[in-house]
């Protein structure tokens, strides 16, 4: 029998993540995810996404739009926002 971890106990829903502070990280997506109507703004641009098919398959709609605003609130470059 292996030696049980802190991670094996996280794993079971016994670790320490009931305790642990929201970092700024979370606190910032949870805002956005109440902020910006992602299933309305999906709705709209679905039917001009490209679809799989040909070639390499697209990058989700839904992630695509939120590395966008990222990318935009932060003014980053599109390899920083990778």
């Amino acid at each position: 029998m292996k030696q049980q971890t802190l991670a094996l106990a996280a794993d079971a829903g016994a670790g320490f993540e009931q305790y642990r502070r929201a970092t700024r990280r979370d606190v910032f997506l949870s805002t956005m995810n109440e902020i910006v109507p992602w299933h309305a703004l999906c709705e709209v641009i679905e039917p001009h996404y490209p679809k799989p098919g040909n070639g390499r398959p697209p990058v989700g709609l839904e992630r695509m739009l939120r590395m966008y605003f990222v990318q935009h609130w932060f003014n980053l470059a599109d390899e920083a926002c990778e």
